[in-house]
């Protein structure tokens, strides 16, 4: 069992209110959020939609490295990027995943079967899709 821990202070109310984020298992940083950078422009600050964002890119990037390998492929670079969709009154509706991967030793086919099943094993995957659509545009480059 891992635990990894994270806190937030915030001020104020929620429309004018301010906050930040502290890393504190990994003390890698500290990220300002708001309720303006949620819904319109960030404006440098972050939001806790980027956070996740941020968790699913890394968690399903690990989880294919390790379902390639398992299957006999080589990952040489794995790039994910996720976007998080917000809609305020319902609250986060989808995400979607593009992956672009560099893998030797794995046609197609087996790429592609290797991505979706890294989507459904990733564990942030697992923490949100009882509630929102995750979506995978995954190839090999």
């Amino acid at each position: 069992m891992t635990d990894r821990r994270a806190s937030t202070t915030w001020t104020g109310d929620l429309a004018r209110g301010r906050g930040t984020v502290t890393l504190e298992s990994s003390a890698a940083g500290k990220f300002d959020v708001s309720w303006p950078a949620r819904t319109e422009d960030p404006n440098g600050l972050s939001s806790p939609e980027e956070l996740i964002a941020a968790a699913h890119s890394s968690c399903y990037s690990m989880q294919l490295s390790h379902m390639i390998d398992e299957a006999g492929g080589t990952p040489n670079q794995i790039d994910t990027t996720a976007v998080v969709t917000l809609i305020v009154g319902e609250g986060i509706t989808k995400i979607a995943l593009t992956c672009r991967a560099s893998v030797d030793g794995m046609d197609e086919e087996a790429f592609q079967q290797t991505a979706q099943g890294a989507k459904e094993q990733c564990p942030v995957s697992g923490l949100v899709k009882a509630n929102t659509e995750i979506t995978l545009d995954a190839s090999l480059v």
